[in-house]
C-alpha cells in the first residue's frame, strides 16, 4: 500500500466513524495538506531516501504545535490558534517522513482524566462507545484504538498517556521526564509533563519513542538517553494494601504477572513504597500551581479568548486552587511541601529499582465509568493513584494489555528506573506475545 493509499484508508474510516456514524469524537482537525504531503513522501520511498517513519500516518494531541494546524487544547480560549511553528517533536517526525493526519480531542488544556472536559464534546471509548475512554489524551489513544491512524503522540502528566491507553486496549509509553522535548508543547505541569508514543503494538511505541526522544537545545531539561543493557532477572510487584484497587482488576493484572515470570524464569519481589499513598495529595498542589502560572499568558491579548471567561469547570478548579495555594506561598507552606514530598517518593523508588528490574502494577485502579455519569472530584482523581507516582518521581512508564474484564480492556503499567526504556519495552513485548499465543 502507497502512503496516499494508507491515508485515504484512514480518512474514509474517520469519515464513516468519527465524523458521523457512531461519531467517536477523536478528531478537532484534519490536516488539509495530508494528501500532497503523503505523495512526496511515496516519491521518497521510490527513490529509496526514505526516513524511519515513512508511511506512517501519526495522529497528534492539541496540545502539541504543528505548524499551520489549531492548535486547540480542546478550548473555547485557543479555539482560531493556528500553531506558527512546529514543536522539536514534530519536527523529528517529519524528518523521518511521518505523516501527521490531524490534531485529536483532548481534555481542556489536560485538565481531566476521562476525556469528557472538551469543549468540543467528550470523545467516546472505541471498544465500548458508552464509556470513557480515559484522559487527558482521549482523542489520541481513540484514534490508534479506533483504527485512524498508526500510532499517535499525547502528553503524560500524572497517567495521560498511560490511563486512557488502559481504557481503550492500546500500548501508551510515558518517557523518562527529560528524556523527550517539550519545546512547542503546551504543558499543563511543567516539572511533571512528558510528550509520549501511542501504539497498538510495542514494537511501533518504541519506532516512534526513538524518533522523537533526545536532547534539544531549546528545551533546558532535555537529556540524551543512557540506557544500559543489563538482563532482567528481578520483577516487583507493587504492594496495593494502602491503594483502592478493583478486585477483579487486581486479580487478572496477578494472573499475567505470574504467567511473563515463570516463562522467563524471573523472580517475584514484593514491593512496598512509603508515601504512595500520599502521590494524588502531592501532585494536585503541583499541578495547581504549575497550571495557574502558566495560564498567566491566556489573557485575551495575545492568545486567543481570556481563558476565565470560556473555559470549562475543571479547568477553572484547577486556576483557582493554583491561585489560592500561591497566595498562601509566602512561607512556602503548600506547594514547597508537596515539592518535598515528591523527593520522599522519588527516593523510593530509587531504593527499590537497587532490588527489582522493574515494578509492575494494574494501570488504573478501576474500570471506565460511563459518560456522563455524576462522579466525585475525589473519585476522578483516583484513575490516576497508581499513574501519578511515575510522574513525581520521574521515571519510565508504559501500559500494556492485561486482559479484559466483561469487554472492558485492563492495562497492566510497567516501571522502570530513569533510563530503563529498553528495558521496560523488552518486558512489554515478552507480556505482549503472552496475549498473542492467548488470542
Amino acid at each position: 500500500m502507497t502512503v496516499v493509499e494508507n491515508l485515504k484508508k484512514y480518512l474514509a474510516e474517520i469519515e464513516k466513524n468519527d465524523r458521523k456514524g457512531n461519531k467517536i469524537n477523536a478528531f478537532i482537525q484534519l490536516n488539509p495538506k495530508a494528501i500532497e504531503e503523503a505523495k512526496v513522501i511515496d516519491e521518497k520511498i521510490k527513490k529509496g531516501n526514505a526516513g524511519k517513519l515513512a508511511g506512517k500516518i501519526i495522529a497528534v494531541k492539541s496540545c502539541i504545535n504543528v505548524k499551520g494546524l489549531n492548535v486547540t487544547c480542546a478550548s473555547k480560549t485557543l479555539e482560531n490558534y493556528k500553531a506558527p511553528y512546529d514543536a522539536t517533536v514534530i519536527k523529528k517526525i517529519k524528518a523521518e517522513d511521518g505523516l501527521i493526519i490531524g490534531m485529536t480531542n483532548m481534555d481542556e488544556f489536560a485538565s481531566g482524566g476521562s476525556g469528557e472536559t472538551s469543549a468540543f464534546g467528550p470523545t467516546k471509548n472505541p471498544i465500548v462507545l458508552d464509556l470513557i475512554p480515559g484522559g487527558s489524551s482521549s482523542g489520541s489513544v481513540a484514534a490508534v484504538a479506533a483504527g485512524f491512524c498508526d500510532m499517535a503522540l499525547g502528553t503524560d502528566t500524572g497517567g495521560s498517556i498511560r490511563n486512557p491507553s488502559s481504557h481503550c486496549g492500546v500500548v501508551g509509553i510515558k518517557p523518562t521526564y527529560g528524556s523527550v522535548s517539550r519545546y512547542g508543547l503546551i504543558d499543563l505541569s511543567m516539572s511533571l509533563d512528558q510528550i509520549g508514543p501511542i501504539a497498538k503494538t510495542v514494537e511501533d511505541a518504541e519506532l516512534l519513542l526513538n524518533v522523537i526522544q533526545g536532547r534539544d537545545e531549546k528545551d533546558s531539561v532535555s537529556q540524551s538517553l543512557e540506557c544500559s543493557k543489563k538482563s532482567i532477572k528481578t520483577i516487583g510487584i507493587l504492594d496495593l494494601q494502602r491503594i483502592k484497587c478493583d478486585e477483579r482488576i487486581k486479580r487478572l493484572v496477578d494472573e499475567k504477572i505470574q504467567k511473563v515470570v515463570k516463562e522467563n524464569n524471573w523472580k517475584i519481589k514484593k514491593i512496598k513504597l512509603n508515601y504512595l499513598d500520599l502521590a494524588i495529595e502531592t501532585y494536585y498542589p503541583l499541578v495547581y500551581v504549575e497550571f495557574f502560572s502558566a495560564t498567566r499568558r491566556f489573557d485575551g491579548r495575545r492568545y486567543g479568548k481570556r481563558i476565565e471567561e470560556v473555559a470549562g469547570p475543571e479547568v477553572l478548579r484547577r486556576i483557582l486552587g493554583g491561585s489560592e495555594i500561591s497566595k498562601a506561598e509566602y512561607h512556602g507552606r503548600y506547594y514547597y511541601q508537596a515539592l518535598k514530598a515528591k523527593k520522599l517518593i522519588e527516593q523510593e523508588f530509587e531504593k527499590a529499582f537497587k532490588e527489582v528490574d522493574a515494578i509492575i502494577c494494574p494501570t488504573v485502579p478501576r474500570l471506565p465509568h460511563k459518560i456522563g455519569s455524576k462522579i466525585s472530584v475525589e473519585e476522578m482523581y483516583s484513575y490516576d493513584a497508581l499513574t501519578i507516582p511515575a510522574n513525581l518521581a520521574g521515571i519510565c512508564a508504559i501500559s500494556v494489555l492485561a486482559g479484559r474484564i466483561g469487554g472492558v480492556p485492563v492495562g497492566m503499567q510497567i516501571m522502570c528506573d530513569k533510563f530503563q526504556e529498553a528495558r521496560m519495552l523488552e518486558i512489554a513485548k515478552m507480556v505482549e506475545r503472552l496475549n498473542n499465543e492467548n488470542l
